[in-house]
């Protein structure tokens, strides 16, 4: 296992000297580390991507879908491995450099027992500050969805769905994700 040095407080520099792969995120100054994803997470994961990807070529909208990991810079305090992001063609030549530089236009958290705290409640905090416009929180235990959407600057509980329930991006207009198959588990 890779050894950390123990500090009060880490910075991206710190961060960009990890091995790559390593298990961390930086959240507000602190490593985190998390082991790896379950199967219904990983299983989940690969549903919400699908679903976008396969949007985004029949719509030709020609924005880009990213699975973790890959790391998102949004300051010196914070850098993420969110585990779905979707970034518009608008905005691709803006943040996307060898890791993405700044908010993306969707992010997509999928819960588990060990990051369920950060995903609730610090790293939303960030992705509400630097712009991500639309935030999905994903419960695989729960069987449900909290879509968010920024509006002046403040996240919106825009739906809630439950697994029997289609979820439908605000973002990305005609895209709806039927979560009694992405559950089907």
């Amino acid at each position: 296992m890779l050894a950390v040095e123990k500090k009060k407080k880490y910075t991206a520099d710190d961060y960009m000297m990890l091995e790559e792969g390593a298990p961390f995120q930086l959240v507000e100054n602190d490593l985190i580390m998390s082991p790896s994803p379950s199967l219904a997470h990983q299983l989940v994961l690969g549903e919400f991507y699908d679903l976008i990807k396969g949007f985004i070529k029949t719509t030709n909208s020609q924005g880009l879908v990213v699975l973790s990991p890959m790391d998102v810079r949004f300051d010196n305090d914070n850098i993420f491995q969110p585990d779905l992001i979707y970034i518009s063609r608008e905005k691709i030549n803006e943040i996307v450099k060898d890791i993405i530089e700044g908010a993306p236009d969707l992010v997509i958290e999928i819960l588990s027992p060990s990051n369920a705290y950060y995903d609730l409640r610090q790293k939303k905090d960030i992705y509400q500050k630097y712009g991500v416009k639309e935030y999905i929180i994903v419960d695989p235990i729960a069987f449900n969805c909290e879509l968010y959407v920024l509006k002046d600057g403040v996240y919106q509980l825009h739906q809630k769905a439950e697994k029997t329930e289609p979820l439908n991006s605000v973002l990305l207009s005609g895209l709806t994700f039927d979560l009694n198959k992405i559950f089907n588990f």
